[in-house]
């Protein structure tokens, strides 16, 4: 285990945890099975199943954030991170195996930690395809409220450009 690396990911997310032990080795393991490293731009695509304590060390340690457009989430709930790498077109699938038996979260970090990856995960292939590069949208004002959003989060509604949340008191009759 990279000991300055976990400690680094502890001070980004705040404290540690089992889940954040969790998005720490998946980080090793795409490293491991992929060859991915830090991440400036989109070469690496990440897309998380859940929005739990591991997507910090995913962050910080691959360069895959929501704002570069390169950590998507979708979320099925399961402890799941999907790697693409744009360059080599490479995919890596990652699934949380269940605990085998009970352990207090000390323990269970602890195993998380030092654990090989392939007793921590289930590796395959994702089941959808690489995302697209992150897009720039134009800025619509809302016609009701006045403030903007991208125009792919604006709504038509009896002829009125609506954001997301007028669309939704719109829709209910206002």
């Amino acid at each position: 285990m990279q000991r300055e690396l976990w400690e680094a990911a502890v001070a980004f997310h705040g404290h540690q945890c089992p889940g954040l032990a969790i998005g720490f080795k998946a980080c090793e393991a795409a490293r491991e099975k992929m060859g991915i490293t830090f991440s400036p731009d989109e070469q690496i695509v990440c897309v998380t199943e859940n929005d739990a304590c591991g997507v910090d060390a995913i962050q910080l340690i691959t360069g895959c954030t929501l704002g570069k457009g390169n950590l998507l989430y979708r979320g099925t709930g399961k402890m799941a991170f999907s790697f693409f790498n744009r360059s080599n077109g490479e995919s890596l699938r990652m699934i949380l195996k269940p605990a085998k038996q009970e352990m207090d979260r000390q323990a269970r970090q602890a195993y998380l930690l030092n654990a090989p990856v392939d007793q921590i995960f289930d590796f395959g292939k994702p089941a959808f395809e690489l995302p697209e590069r992150a897009r720039l949208f134009d800025t619509v004002i809302c016609e009701n409220c006045g403030e903007g959003a991208p125009e792919h989060k604006m709504r038509l509604s009896g002829g009125l450009k609506l954001c997301l949340d007028c669309f939704t008191d719109y829709s209910r009759g206002w």
